[in-house]
């Protein structure tokens, strides 16, 4: 085996992980973006922090 060969081996390998590192991160922002569209809008809400209520409060 030569060296431009092996070189151009270990491109194709490294441009083959990198298209199904695309893919699957695709994947996992699509799955992402579904989930938030699934939840709606009070899926957002739940998900907000409390703030703290600014009234004193009585005590018992």
């Amino acid at each position: 085996m030569t060296g431009s060969t092996e070189k151009d081996r270990r491109t194709q390998r490294l441009a083959a992980a990198l298209r199904d590192n695309l893919k699957r991160r695709k994947a996992q922002a699509r799955s992402r973006v579904d989930g938030a569209e699934a939840r709606g809008p009070e899926g957002l809400a739940d998900e907000a922090p409390a703030e703290p209520s600014t009234r004193p409060t009585k005590p018992l």
